[in-house]
């Protein structure tokens, strides 16, 4: 024990003397920093570190300030409110030194939040939008990517790195998609400059973003986020992971057929593969009874060339989505290879490697857990500049190694509190205009607990930010997965009643996402309308629009009249509709069996939706949109955004 807290003291001290800076010299956090965003209409922090009892100086556009170094070696400067402009120039001195900050704007800054669909890029989304490509240059849309970090010891007060990016040509595939489409939607709208805040990790679960004040109210959290405080417990399990998975990894490679003889590997051209099985379309690999086949399967396609390919202006191999890892060869030759499974794998080919006549294309796949192989219905395409060949049929494949699932790594780094320690954290002295978030998929099956910590959630950044009215818009879960004809229970389902339920807190907006998914992808690659839809609500409780309406259709009140249910909505413009013109579907009806069926609807007046129903049994719970992938749900509003899910448990009315 006495080893321990000797420990903590000498981590204590290294941290303590971090933050004090040598003699003279002022730091800054990397947010405030050249091509930065500051709020207008508001007052604002400026701040950073220096030596303690020193006297810092602001010149800020004709305003000059004046305040001094804390005993910790801390300063903040509070510039008073200023219209939207720029750009300007910050001043910071002391007697021994002078920093110039320089293209500084004044507009609205709006932090970003959440798991992967937060975090793609516009690189990412490029095939559906190449229009937004070319000639965007926009000096008054900015963007900061906090880089990933997390810790579980202390509440970190800078990030570890990150700069500010004018929107233009060359910086626009570091945006994230989402914050550009919404930046860019406001920017059109009001004419003013935005600045996007983007503290954002794939994967994450929103125990990671809660404070520690608030994992108290969840006790298996918290007393998870106290054991990735002691001392050695990350350097351990970081250690025993990689031993085990570098096992794995090592014991695939010296079992795989394919790359046994190193003189005639499976992927050259002079290799003849002989008794390969053939896939007519791409798709997951067999199945070995009703189990998955982990391990390394290999896939070969013959492709003939009547032309020169070597005059192409680009070459590019799109291999879709491929489940988990793979390494693509052409002619022999390694053109691309991804580490894990979600990315599009969109290969750039040396023109050199191509050849009129036969070429041969092998794709080595690695399966570490579950079914793998390839995404159907993904575009599967060599494109050699103008032409196009298809490359989603008739293709060979034979196993290299067929090995036990891969072992589970621990994410450490989405543990509880961790990434808000060390990316939320160091935000605090921003001044925002609103949060933007999108996360909820890894929380899934959990719906009952998710409503309890996105509430947390919420409350606790308003009450770090001092601001209990902070506005807070969030996307709804889109659609997923298989379509299915009969109604289902859906974890997907559950999560997006939890965020329509949450709207009862003041000051939040929801987008509603249920017709922007895709049924084979988890990053579905229409961000635009996500960004469209967060910034309609941005609209309506940020610039105080009145004229809706600001979101798909949402439920007011249920009520039973005799032989029929009666559905009220807001948001629904000039009327209900339904997106194909015939009758409401995607609706139903349980009674106390909780056997539930389908049920069709009649939209009456403006804003009712009329359900008849067998008055032999008494409705118990009425569902609408009620599945992973809602295909079939049309209920529209007049500006044809989709209506929100929901359920009704009518002994509850």
């Amino acid at each position: 024990m006495h080893r321990l807290y000797q420990v903590l003291f000498i981590y204590f001290l290294l941290n303590t003397v971090q933050v004090i800076p040598a003699l003279g010299q002022i730091r800054l956090p990397f947010l405030i920093s050249d091509g930065m965003v500051l709020q207008r209409g508001v007052d604002t922090n400026i701040w950073g570190w220096a030596n303690p009892n020193d006297e810092i100086q602001i010149d800020f556009n004709g305003i000059k300030l004046k305040t001094m170094v804390d005993s910790f070696g801390k300063w903040n400067v509070t510039i008073p409110s200023m219209p939207a402009g720029g750009p300007f120039e910050i001043r910071i001195s002391n007697s021994d030194e002078e920093i110039e900050i320089r293209n500084i704007l004044l507009g609205d800054v709006w932090l970003c939040s959440g798991q992967s669909n937060m975090e793609t890029t516009m690189e990412r989304v490029e095939p559906m939008f190449p229009d937004e490509f070319s000639n965007i240059e926009n000096l008054k849309i900015r963007y900061f990517d906090v880089p990933d970090d997390y810790t579980f010891t202390e509440v970190k007060d800078d990030l570890k790195g990150g700069k500010w990016l004018e929107l233009n040509e060359e910086n626009i595939r570091s945006f994230a998609a989402v914050a550009y489409f919404f930046a860019k939607n406001l920017n059109q709208k009001y004419d003013v400059p935005i600045g996007m805040v983007n503290a954002s990790v794939g994967g994450s679960p929103i125990q990671s973003w809660l404070r520690e004040e608030d994992l108290k109210e969840f006790p298996k959290d918290y007393q998870e986020a106290l054991h990735f405080q002691t001392p050695g417990v990350i350097e351990e399990i970081e250690r025993t992971d990689k031993e085990k998975i570098d096992y794995w990894r090592n014991e695939l490679r010296s079992k795989d057929l394919g790359l046994l003889d190193k003189n005639l590997p499976w992927f050259s051209n002079d290799f003849e593969p002989n008794d390969w099985q053939k896939m007519h379309d791409v798709d997951f690999w067999p199945l070995d009874g009703n189990r998955s086949v982990n391990g390394v399967f290999w896939f070969r396609k013959v492709i003939n060339i009547d032309f020169d390919p070597s005059e192409a202006s680009e070459i590019k191999l799109l291999l879709g989505t491929l489940v988990d890892s793979d390494q693509a060869y052409i002619n022999g030759q390694l053109v691309g290879s991804t580490g894990y499974r979600y990315p599009p794998r969109r290969y750039n080919v040396p023109n050199e490697v191509l050849k009129k006549g036969k070429n041969i294309l092998v794709v080595r796949i690695v399966s570490e857990n579950g079914r793998g192989g390839f995404i159907k219905e993904k575009p599967y395409v060599l494109q050699i500049g103008e032409k196009r060949i298809d490359l989603s049929k008739d293709w060979q494949y034979q196993v290299g190694a067929i090995m036990e699932k891969a072992p589970n790594q621990t994410t450490i780094r989405f543990k509880p509190m961790g990434l808000y320690n060390a990316m939320i954290a160091p935000l605090h002295k921003v001044t925002f205009k609103g949060i933007l978030w999108y996360q909820g998929e890894s929380n899934a099956g959990q719906a009952e607990l998710y409503e309890k910590q996105l509430i947390s959630l919420i409350n606790g950044w308003r009450e770090e930010w001092k601001k209990p009215k902070l506005p807070f818009l969030y996307v709804q879960l889109p659609n997923f997965m298989e379509v299915v004809d009969q109604p289902q229970e859906s974890e997907w389902a559950e999560m997006r009643e939890v965020q329509r339920k949450t709207l009862a807190i003041p000051h939040t907006g929801m987008a509603i996402t249920i017709d922007v998914g895709e049924a084979n992808d988890i990053h579905p690659l229409d961000k635009k309308t996500v960004g469209d839809r967060l910034a309609l609500q941005a609209a309506q409780l940020v610039y105080g629009e009145k004229d809706g309406p600001f979101s798909g259709p949402l439920l007011q009140k249920s009520k039973i009249k005799k032989d029929r249910i009666v559905l009220t909505f807001t948001e629904t413009g000039k009327g209900l509709n339904t997106s194909d013109m015939m009758p409401v579907s995607g609706i139903a009806l349980a009674g106390k069996d909780g056997e539930f069926k389908w049920v069709n609807g009649t939209i009456a007046k403006k804003n009712k939706v009329i359900i008849k129903y067998d008055t032999r049994q008494r409705p118990f719970m009425l569902r609408y949109a009620w599945a992973n992938n809602p295909e079939w749900a049309n209920l529209i509003n007049s500006i044809k955004i989709p209506a929100s899910p929901f359920e009704v448990i009518f002994s509850e009315l």
